[in-house]
C-alpha cells in the first residue's frame, strides 16, 4: 500500500469513528442531566447486549468460515429465520405453550440440525451445481421469510407464536447460551488457526489448486464449512428465540436484519473468530442502547438512537473497507483429475 493509499484509510477510519462519536454524543447529550450515565451502563445493560450479541456472533462465526473456504453465504438471515421458527414450533410441538427446559434444549439442537439439512442443498447448488452464490443465498433468505410466517398462520393462527418458555439463566444472571457461544468462538479461532483443518480452510479460499495439488479434497472441505456456518446460523436464530420465549414472524420476523448484520460483524473483525464476536457485542450493545432508555425512563429522540446500530455499519464498511477478502471467494473450483 502507498502513503497517499494509507493516509486515505487513515482518514476514512478517522472519519468513520468520528462519525459513531458523533451520534453517541448526541444521544448522551439529548438525555437528561439526571439521567446519569450509570442509570444506563448498568449490569443488566451488559447482561441484555451480550445476549443480544450472541445469535450475530454464532452467524458471524459460520459465515467467516464458509467465506474463508471461498464460498459466500449470503443466506445467513434466512438460515436465522429458519433456525428461531424451527426452535419455536419444537418447543410447542413438545411441550404446547409451557414447554420446560429440557425442550428449550431439544429445540435448539433441533433447530441446528434442520439448519443443516437446509445448508446441505444450498451447498450442493453453490459447489456441484455451480449456482450464482448471491442469488442463491438471497433465495435462501426470501425462503426463511416467507416459509416461516406462512408456516406460523397455520399452526398457531397469527405469524406469531404464543408464549412458550425462554432459557433460564445461571446464578451469575448470564444466560448459558452466552457460555456456549464463547466456547464455541474459542473453538473456532483453535481450529481454523491451530489445526490442519483450518490450513485446508484458509487455503480452499485462497489456493485452492496448491490445496488439490496436496491430495486434499477441496470441495469437500466447502462443502463442511458451508454446512457449519448454516448450522451455526441456525444456532443463531434458536438462541435469539430461547432467549425472547417466543417467536415474532411479522416484518423482517423477529431476526429483524442479524443475519446481514453477522456478515458486517466478520468483515468488521477481518475474518477473525474473536474479533467478529467483538465486532456482535458492539452492534448487540448498540441494538440495546434504545431498549435501555426505554427501561430508566429516559426521553431520548427515537431516531437518532435507532441510528447508532447504522451508523456503526456506515463506519465499518468506509472505515475498514481495506478489509482483505479471501482471493476465491464466489469462484467455483474444478478438481484436476
Amino acid at each position: 500500500m502507498s502513503l497517499l493509499d494509507g493516509t486515505r484509510v487513515s482518514r476514512l477510519r478517522l472519519g468513520g469513528l468520528g462519525l459513531l462519536v458523533a451520534v453517541f454524543a448526541g444521544v448522551l447529550v439529548s438525555a437528561p442531566a439526571d439521567g446519569g450515565i450509570d442509570r444506563i451502563l448498568t449490569p443488566g445493560f451488559v447482561t441484555r447486549s451480550l445476549e443480544m450479541a450472541t445469535p450475530i456472533a454464532l452467524a458471524a462465526l459460520g459465515g467467516l468460515y464458509a467465506e474463508k473456504s471461498g464460498v459466500f453465504n449470503i443466506g445467513l438471515e434466512g438460515f436465522m429465520i429458519v433456525g428461531a421458527f424451527t426452535a419455536a414450533g419444537t418447543m410447542f410441538a413438545l411441550g404446547g405453550t409451557s414447554p420446560t427446559q429440557g425442550h428449550v434444549w431439544i429445540a435448539i439442537a433441533v433447530s441446528m440440525l434442520v439448519a443443516a439439512a437446509l445448508s446441505v442443498l444450498f451447498a450442493v447448488l453453490l459447489i456441484r451445481f455451480k449456482a450464482d452464490q448471491i442469488v442463491a443465498g438471497l433465495a435462501v433468505w426470501f425462503v426463511g421469510l416467507g416459509f416461516a410466517p406462512f408456516t406460523a398462520a397455520l399452526v398457531w393462527g397469527s405469524r406469531s407464536s404464543p408464549g412458550l418458555t425462554s432459557v433460564d439463566t445461571l446464578a451469575l444472571g448470564q444466560s448459558p447460551l452466552v457460555f456456549l457461544a464463547a466456547l464455541l468462538v474459542g473453538a473456532g479461532w483453535v481450529v481454523l488457526y491451530r489445526t490442519r483443518y483450518g490450513y485446508w480452510v484458509q487455503a480452499a479460499g485462497e489456493n485452492p489448486e496448491a490445496l488439490d495439488t496436496a491430495g486434499v479434497d477441496v470441495n469437500r472441505v466447502r462443502y463442511a464449512t458451508v454446512i457449519f456456518s448454516g448450522a451455526m446460523a441456525g444456532l443463531g436464530g434458536a438462541v435469539l428465540l430461547a432467549h425472547a420465549g417466543n417467536f415474532v414472524g411479522t416484518g423482517q420476523t423477529m431476526v429483524d436484519g442479524r443475519g446481514w448484520i453477522a456478515i458486517v460483524a466478520y468483515l468488521f473483525g477481518n475474518y477473525h473468530p474473536i474479533g467478529a464476536a467483538a465486532a456482535a457485542l458492539l452492534f448487540g450493545a448498540l441494538d440495546m442502547l434504545n431498549v435501555q432508555f426505554q427501561t430508566v425512563g429516559i426521553e431520548v429522540p427515537a431516531r437518532l438512537v435507532n441510528l447508532l446500530p447504522y451508523a456503526a455499519v456506515l463506519v465499518v464498511l468506509t472505515a475498514w473497507g481495506k478489509t482483505r477478502v479471501p482471493s476465491m471467494v464466489g469462484e467455483p473450483y474444478e478438481t484436476e483429475e
